[in-house]
């Protein structure tokens, strides 16, 4: 899939947590959302605005505009390599992020699987 359809896809399955996702809709729709958060960032900062924030208000404001978004893609990825969207859970632990990162690089299961 090429950056263009990712990110397209990315939105267009806003909340769909059924189905699956393949690598390359993951990480590119991952590095849209970074290099969008981190030009944010910049024009924020750059721009003057919010001087009285301690803290990016626009990225924080598109943090919270993706945040579904970004869950169920991860949950389709995760559908792909033939597990369950909750393991994003994992994450909250010191060691569980290793194996959900050796998850979201994994080639997905060929065929079917419980999540399609």
């Amino acid at each position: 899939m090429r950056f263009t359809d990712s990110v397209s896809s990315f939105f267009n399955n806003y909340a769909t947590f059924k189905g699956r996702s393949c690598r390359s809709e993951y990480w590119y729709a991952t590095l849209f959302c970074f290099i969008t958060l981190l030009a944010l960032q910049a024009v924020e900062k750059m721009l003057g605005l919010f001087p009285n924030s301690d803290d990016y208000v626009l990225a924080n404001i598109y943090n919270l505009i993706i945040m579904v978004p970004s869950l169920a893609v991860f949950a389709r990825r995760m559908h792909d390599v033939g597990r369950s969207g909750w393991w994003y859970l994992l994450i909250f632990t010191i060691i569980g992020v290793i194996p959900v990162l050796i998850w979201l690089t994994r080639k997905g299961t060929e065929g079917p699987n419980k999540f399609n």
